[in-house]
């Protein structure tokens, strides 16, 4: 195994998962700005994260939409076709009977 290759930064952080509004403590290398006083009023490094465990439909057994940022908007748009005829049809002229 090589040497020196894993991080020695572990400490204790928080993770918040946004969508449910939970959080969880655990030991992490991960770099955050953000602090929180925790349960036992020490503060510790805080993670934002968008779906976790808690939230996630496989562990869940629930299908839920987690939208919080218009992800599927902004796919639709990025990855749009010009010309889609699907997207923006023009209606056909009415005919003359």
């Amino acid at each position: 195994m090589k040497k020196d290759i894993h991080p020695e930064s572990y400490r204790m952080v928080v993770f918040k998962d946004m969508s449910i509004d939970k959080s969880f403590i655990t030991k992490s290398c991960v770099n955050t700005k953000d602090t929180i006083v925790w349960e036992d009023g020490n503060e510790y490094p805080l993670f934002k994260v968008e779906i976790s465990s808690e939230s996630h439909p496989f562990f869940t057994g629930k299908m839920k939409l987690v939208d919080t940022a218009g992800r599927v908007d902004k796919f639709r748009s990025r990855y749009a076709k010009k010309g889609d005829t699907k997207a923006a049809a023009p209606e056909a002229p009415a005919s003359e009977e």
